[in-house]
């Protein structure tokens, strides 16, 4: 088997934290055991998806201040919070308020665009400003430069009994350094990496070669593009911290019924993946269902994959607690092994 050209240095895993309607709890509860359970595991990070007006994890940074005291050692990031449903100034001070009750462990990635479905949801956004609000990387650029401190009002001082900073209170010093972009352009990558941003990678990339172009668009050669463009404007270069996010099913402690569901989640989702979907145009890597052995064996021959050192790799959506206990346990115990890793615990 071919070594990777970077070890594989921090292991992390993405949930998005389903739940029933008619018991929330639960399924909250079950997201923060699994967190818990990465701990144990040794896992260095755990990741949350943002899902709005959905049954997923709406508040990713409220329950990140949950983990956050029931966990240690483990990294918590957001994979990612669209900024198109937050206002930066606000966002600055929750993050900051949980990074330091966490201890500093606090990785927010963050994206930009349009709400999904904005038509449909910006009267109750954006009720008086739809039309003017800014979805672009500007709204990323105010977030950075009040984690990083910069001034967001220029008044400070006493005001009767009360004192007042002209940056976001609390200041987190180091949180400035942990903040992820989720791109998946090429764009995308270059402005991250102006920014002095980290970059999250995941399982979609934007095919942005003509729809007539002579070979078929290869998701692993347009990573790689971008996970070089991304270092190539970073002041960091080389050595600037990229994560990558696909989908890995380790089979190896499974009993055969959760095989026989695992190989028809995938097997559904494999089409989506033989050509660019949409107008956006965007491609799906494969699921990577087997044994752990196996996994490694496909990991090491991604293109995209040899140039990181860093993982989070996404839990499927649909799946109960007890397929993720037997998922992250053979992620930690043998594929993560299988990749050169070494738990830190």
């Amino acid at each position: 088997m071919p070594p990777t050209s970077r070890p594989l240095r921090k292991l992390g895993f993405l949930t998005i934290g389903l739940f029933d309607e008619a018991d929330p709890r639960r399924g909250h509860e079950s997201t923060l055991e699994i967190i818990e359970l990465g701990e144990r595991l040794g896992f260095d990070s755990a990741w949350l998806r943002h899902r709005h007006l959905q049954y997923g994890i709406s508040s990713p940074v409220a329950v990140l201040a949950a983990a956050s005291q029931r966990t240690s050692r483990i990294e918590l990031g957001t994979a990612v919070i669209p900024l198109g449903w937050e206002n930066p100034l606000r966002l600055a001070e929750d993050l900051a308020t949980v990074d330091i009750l966490s201890g500093g462990r606090i990785n927010p990635g963050v994206s930009v665009g349009p709400p999904m479905h904005y038509d449909r949801v910006k009267e109750a956004l954006y009720p008086d400003t739809a039309d003017v609000e800014d979805f672009g990387y500007g709204r990323v650029r105010r977030l950075l430069d009040f984690v990083r401190g910069k001034p967001a009002t220029d008044f400070s001082g006493m005001e009767g009994f009360e004192v007042f900073s002209e940056r976001v209170q609390p200041h987190s010093p180091g949180l400035g350094s942990r903040l992820w972009y989720g791109g998946g352009s090429l764009r995308s990558a270059q402005w991250a990496g102006e920014q002095g941003m980290n970059l999250l990678t995941s399982s979609v990339v934007k095919v942005e070669e003509p729809e007539d172009a002579a070979a078929a668009p290869d998701f692993a050669a347009i990573q790689l593009s971008h996970i070089r463009a991304f270092r190539a404007h970073h002041p960091d270069g080389e050595n600037a911290r990229v994560s990558q996010g696909l989908v890995v099913i380790p089979t190896d402690s499974a009993t055969p019924e959760q095989r026989a569901k695992y190989e028809e989640y995938v097997a559904k989702r494999t089409p989506r993946t033989a050509a660019p979907q949409g107008p956006a145009r965007l491609l799906f890597a494969p699921d990577l269902v087997g044994s752990s052995a196996e996994i490694a064996e496909r990991l090491h021959a991604h293109a995209a994959f040899r140039e990181v050192d860093e993982v989070a790799f996404a839990l499927p959506f649909t799946f109960e607690h007890e397929d993720y206990v037997q998922i992250l346990t053979d992620i930690a115990t043998r594929l993560g092994p299988a990749l050169g890793w070494r738990s830190g615990t």
